[in-house]
């Protein structure tokens, strides 16, 4: 078995790893305290090409994998910028992935090339107050009319709708009652984020601030027929596409989160003298540490191996929701211990470890629960029966 990355990924990754770090702790701080999108950040990865990295090269993107992306996004939140940082691109990178396999050569001509430079924003509604992860169960709904179709519904959780100018959204275009199967009769779109047709609320949250999740409204939205990606109907079955790629993008930040909070923490147990010794010294405080990295280096294993199937074409749903897990589990305990090892510090901002904490835990529950990759795990790995 071969676990070494090649010279070209390991010069992306020095290269992803200068720039991210080029953003200091205090710059996150303050857009996170601030709510401020941080722009400056964003431009800077748009100007070194960083944002089409995974889109295709004749649509103006880099054309690289899965496994590339990741190594990108797992040094931006390594850097510190955690889940503020990665979510300013990681939709670019897999919310795309059904323009690129099932859009029009039109529309991917129209979209890609802007969403690669970076002068394109794109958001993703999916989730539904009243659907959850049961997106079968969403009712917004597309209604044929000449022309094209009109929208009406309501999303929430829908991360940079207000910085976007486009949204990927997926609506109802077959009521449920008159399908044979919950996820048959649902279709994709590309619209336009109109504020005279959708109207955004930001929700105020727990972590993440400097990039906004919105409640979004759509009231009576004529699209034409050419805003539809694909088929009619097949919505979910493209939707199926992005689902494996966002988990291991996504287990990758998780993996940088957590290295960032183990850096700080071993930093502070190296420097923090009490009773006359580092309190690195004492096992207390350095087994739970060391355990910290083993579970960090464990993760890290299925995530590559989750990256390594996808990018050759192979089935990868059991490994890509393991990463999921497994590394979302680790950066959340990495990030608690390095707030247990500041002691009573580790709960004040200035040291930036309780703002890792913060974005560790959204890892746990999106883009789909600890408890729904158990359920997944149970059904189609052990092969037990559907528990939901």
């Amino acid at each position: 078995m071969h676990f070494e990355l090649s010279t070209d990924q390991e010069d992306l990754r020095r290269a992803a790893r200068e720039l991210a770090r080029s953003f200091s702790d205090e710059y996150w701080a303050e857009r996170d305290e601030k709510c401020e999108f941080p722009w400056e950040f964003y431009e800077a990865f748009a100007k070194g090409g960083w944002l089409g990295i995974a889109i295709p090269t004749e649509y103006g993107g880099g054309g690289l994998g899965i496994l590339e992306a990741s190594l990108l996004l797992e040094e931006v939140a390594a850097s510190g910028a955690g889940m503020n940082g990665c979510s300013t691109m990681h939709l670019t990178i897999f919310g795309l992935n059904t323009i690129v396999k099932h859009g029009s050569r039109e529309l991917a001509e129209s979209i890609l090339p802007a969403a690669a430079d970076g002068s394109l924003h794109v958001c993703f509604g999916v989730t539904e107050p009243d659907a959850g992860t049961d997106t079968t169960r969403i009712s917004t709904f597309a209604k044929r009319v000449p022309g094209g179709y009109v929208l009406n519904g309501r999303k929430v959780w829908i991360t940079k709708a207000g910085q976007s100018q486009k949204m990927v959204l997926i609506a109802r275009t077959t009521r449920l009652d008159e399908v044979s199967k919950p996820t048959e009769g649902m279709s994709l779109f590309l619209i336009d984020v109109d504020p005279e047709h959708v109207a955004l609320r930001p929700i105020p949250k727990m972590g993440r601030n400097a990039v906004s999740s919105y409640e979004v409204f759509i009231d009576d939205y004529f699209v034409p027929d050419s805003a539809r990606i694909g088929e009619e109907g097949r919505g979910f079955t493209y939707l199926l596409d992005g689902l494996n790629p966002e988990r291991i993008l996504l287990a990758h930040e998780a993996l940088g989160i957590g290295r960032a909070a183990l850096e700080r923490a071993v930093r502070y147990a190296q420097e923090r003298v009490v009773f006359g010794r580092p309190i690195g010294q004492n096992q207390g405080v350095a087994f739970p540490l060391a355990e910290a990295a083993t579970r960090l280096d464990a993760a890290e294993l299925m995530a590559r191996k989750a990256a390594w199937r996808y990018d050759r074409g192979l089935s990868c749903g059991r490994e890509a929701n393991m990463a999921k897990w497994l590394c979302a589990d680790a950066g959340f305990r990495a990030a608690d211990q390095a707030i247990q090892t500041h002691g009573g510090m580790g709960y004040a901002r200035e040291y930036h470890v309780e703002r890792y904490f913060r974005e560790s835990r959204i890892l746990r529950l999106a883009p789909v629960s600890q408890e729904m990759v158990m359920n997944y795990v149970s059904q189609h790995v052990l092969g037990l029966p559907k528990s939901y």
